[in-house]
């Protein structure tokens, strides 16, 4: 889909490069002993320090209050409930995630990792799916020039 607004085409492009990590970890994670685990694990770990706190705190600070006072609340609040969501699953995995791009994974840990990178990629995938549909094309249609400019440049700055 080809999105207007500067703000709407920043979080789709992060949205498609979000899909093709939680996709590629989906099958390597699937798989017991693969080599790529260890190298994958690591990229997985900065996106769940990194992008996933900046990705959800800007359309929570900067996007949804927006949605609110514009009459679009109810789905304000249910992708904030969904970050709440991964966020706790973000904060089990993290610690597993580390230790096997370490290399110090404890062969206990093996099945609930997996699990776990399971769980986020279906819980992530499906939020993304819901914010392609329904965030970014209302995105095009709330912000004016102005505002886009202003919070595309704040996105980018943070």
């Amino acid at each position: 889909m080809s999105y207007l607004s500067q703000v709407s085409r920043a979080l789709d492009d992060e949205h498609r490069s979000n899909l093709e990590l939680l996709g590629r970890a989906e099958r390597v994670f699937a798989r017991a002993g693969d080599p790529e685990t260890a190298p994958l694990a690591g990229r997985l770990v900065r996106h769940l320090e990194h992008e996933i706190g900046r990705h959800f705190g800007f359309e929570e600070d900067r996007l949804f209050p927006r949605m609110a006072d514009a009459g679009d609340g109810d789905l304000a609040g249910m992708l904030r409930e969904e970050h709440d969501t991964i966020r706790a699953v973000a904060g089990e995995l993290l610690p597993l995630a580390r230790a096997a791009a370490a290399g110090t994974l404890a062969p206990g840990d093996t099945g609930t990792l997996r699990r776990l990178v399971l769980e986020i990629v279906e819980r992530q995938v499906a939020h993304i799916q819901k914010e392609t549909m329904a965030l970014l094309p209302l995105l095009d249609t709330l912000l004016d020039d102005d505002a886009d400019r202003e919070l595309a440049f704040a996105y980018a700055s943070d």
